[in-house]
């Protein structure tokens, strides 16, 4: 069973769920079902929280032809590479050096 508080209404609802595994019958105790369950929400509430926070996947616009398919792989292939530089948090990445970024300049230092 599974529990949800809706934030908007604060309603509570309850859903029965039923995971399915390769696991032989008593390989493994409810407790240690749970646990496998519970790891893998982890890992897929951990990419979708990368994939929506850090490039707005959600709010996207794109959504004709081929499109769709080739940011879905742009974002897969920075989520990929983004480790193997070295870095651990995707969403601590460094920010863009000063002559990238956009807006105004800072006023020019007065040398007397």
């Amino acid at each position: 069973m599974r529990r949800k508080r809706d934030l908007g209404t604060g309603k509570l609802t309850t859903e029965r769920i039923h995971p399915v595994t390769s696991l032989p019958p008593g390989a493994a105790t409810g407790s240690e079902l749970a646990a496998r369950i519970r790891g893998h929400r982890r890992i897929e509430n951990q990419l979708h929280h990368v994939r929506d926070r850090t490039f707005h996947e959600d709010a996207s616009k794109i959504r004709t032809r081929h499109l769709p398919r080739v940011m879905a792989g742009l974002r897969n292939l920075a989520i990929g590479v983004h480790p193997q530089d070295g870095h651990t948090d995707i969403g601590a990445a460094p920010a863009a050096p000063a002559e990238t970024t956009c807006g105004p300049s800072p006023p020019p230092a007065w040398h007397d």
